[in-house]
């Protein structure tokens, strides 16, 4: 089933995506609590948390952090640590709170969080060093212009019409209300005002796109075991999130939205502001990206969203940065994954392979999850057509194969 996308490790149901807030540009504006939250932020570092920092980079380059490869320990140098440790955003988050998830979980590939949108510009000597590594996207660079797509998705046509390698196909985007920080700088009120803005979105919803939305908190069992059947459901974050304090006043202001055909999910506050997903069994693309289009429109129609003008669609992780977009597909190739250097294969495409179970999993009988690994410095169209493009080659590989 097409829902399968949502299953992930560590028994957290995993759809996916997205994604983000609005600037740490002028256009990011606080609510009233985030601002009184900011003034009660307002001073320096406090000697604890410099400690606590000195402690961090101590850890990652001592014998405890020997086989650690994430990006944090590469990029968080002696000098960053220097720069950083005694900056604090408006919203009072230091340079810790970027670092924390990395430091407790040293086998995380990135390991940085971004707890609002002024720490990608006020931690720019690391966040900057991890998005060039990651994205291969410069500080001098400037996310192209929004493009969903609209008018192109005659361009996806099914990948695999015989349905003899992909069994689902998935794409997500993210998008965060205007003036609203992200998960660690949020309080209950802001949970609760965001999921009431967003409700009033979905019940404007019609057609394909009709549907129904579940508040975790106070969810009856009844609901919660359906969820679970449909694998829509997610729990409170895995360790990466706890540790990068992303799941403050939970279950408060999360919830699931999702279609009467079930092929169209949008989880609200949980690693980021809305992620939204279309999904369904097969290999047509185009359809689904016009039913990712339709919902993306229909919200912001309600709903403002935020917007930086370098990096695109902020989001909690940076890894999302930019189009937001993660296009996937669960495929089996058995003949292509048995070789060596089908991880290096996948690269050269611009993909990224996970285990169908999500980040940080292995291959289920055979079956992977692939995307497009690009977010940042492409439109969302593009990063569709990453995925697209990459995968049409490895079927065509996977044929010619002995």
């Amino acid at each position: 089933m097409a829902s399968q996308f949502l299953r992930t490790s560590n028994s957290r149901i995993v759809a996916g995506v997205f994604a983000t807030l609005g600037g740490a540009s002028a256009i990011y504006t606080l609510t009233p609590e985030a601002q009184a939250k900011s003034q009660k932020s307002a001073g320096s570092v406090d000697a604890a948390t410099i400690k606590k920092i000195e402690d961090a980079y101590a850890k990652l380059n001592g014998p405890e952090g020997a086989k650690c490869k994430s990006l944090l320990k590469k990029h968080l140098t002696k000098d960053v640590v220097e720069k950083l440790k005694t900056k604090k955003t408006k919203l009072g988050a230091t340079l810790y709170d970027c670092i924390r998830s990395g430091v407790y979980n040293l086998d995380a590939g990135v390991g940085v969080y971004a707890p609002d949108a002024e720490a990608y510009t006020l931690f720019a000597p690391l966040f900057d060093k991890i998005i060039e590594d990651y994205h291969g996207f410069s500080p001098k660079q400037k996310q192209p212009a929004v493009d969903l797509g609209e008018g192109k998705t005659q361009e996806f046509p099914p990948l695999d019409p015989k349905g003899k390698y992909i069994k689902s196909t998935r794409i997500r985007c993210g998008r965060s209300l205007k003036g609203y920080p992200f998960n660690p700088c949020l309080t209950q009120d802001n949970y609760l005002e965001m999921e009431g803005k967003v409700k009033k979105a979905f019940a404007e919803y019609d057609k394909e796109l009709k549907g129904k939305y579940y508040p975790l908190d106070g969810m009856s069992k009844e609901t919660q075991n359906q969820l679970i059947a449909d694998h829509f459901l997610f729990k409170e974050g895995d360790r990466h999130l706890q540790y990068a304090n992303a799941c403050n006043f939970w279950p408060k202001g999360r919830g699931i939205f999702h279609n009467n055909d079930k092929t169209f999910l949008i989880w609200v506050n949980e690693e980021d502001h809305m992620r939204i997903i279309s999904m369904q069994e097969g290999s047509d693309v185009g359809q689904v990206l016009s039913r990712l289009i339709k919902g993306v429109r229909g919200i912001e129609k309600q709903v403002p969203f935020s917007r930086d003008e370098r990096l695109g669609w902020l989001t909690f992780c940076p890894t999302n940065l930019g189009s937001t977009v993660r296009a996937s597909v669960h495929i089996k190739l058995p003949k292509l994954s048995a070789r060596k250097d089908f991880n290096a294969i996948c690269e050269k495409l611009n993909l990224q392979v996970r285990g169908i179970h999500g980040e940080h999993s292995e291959s289920a009988g055979g079956v992977y999850d692939i995307s497009n690994k690009a977010r940042l410095g492409l439109s969302e169209y593009q990063a569709v057509k990453q995925m697209y493009d990459g995968v049409k080659k490895l079927i065509e590989m996977e044929e010619k194969e002995k």
